[in-house]
């Protein structure tokens, strides 16, 4: 299983941004794709996550009405739209796919992006 984000950005406050998670090799079955962020010298911290079987979602209270997670069956590909980004927002973004319904317990999630860096300026 691979899972394949973009590179970092550095965005403006309020500017949306999109982040996608390509996957690929994944096994029959349903699994859960999860968003984590984690900002320098904080604890990383699950932002949202999608079930390929039936499409649940899950957003933090950080994040909620801000951000919409969606996933691209064709492409097999999840994406994390963000609105009105903060600069409390920036952080080390990681996508990674685990077993369904893996919820953002990290324990659950086997297979790991690369991350990519969203840094929010004022």
């Amino acid at each position: 299983v691979q899972l394949v984000e973009s590179v970092g950005v550095l965005v403006q406050a309020g500017v949306p941004l999109r982040l996608p998670c390509a996957a690929s090799g994944f096994p029959s079955g349903s699994y859960t794709i999860g968003w984590f962020r984690q900002a320098p010298g904080q604890r990383r911290e699950g932002v949202s996550c999608i079930s390929s079987s039936d499409g649940s979602t899950y957003y933090s209270d950080s994040v909620k009405g801000r951000f919409t997670i969606s996933s691209d069956n064709a492409k097999n590909t999840v994406y994390l739209q963000m609105n009105s980004l903060k600069p409390e927002d920036t952080a080390g973004y990681y996508c990674a796919a685990g077993e369904d319904w893996a919820w953002m317990l990290e324990t659950l999630y086997d297979y790991w992006g690369q991350g990519t860096q969203v840094t929010v300026s004022s």
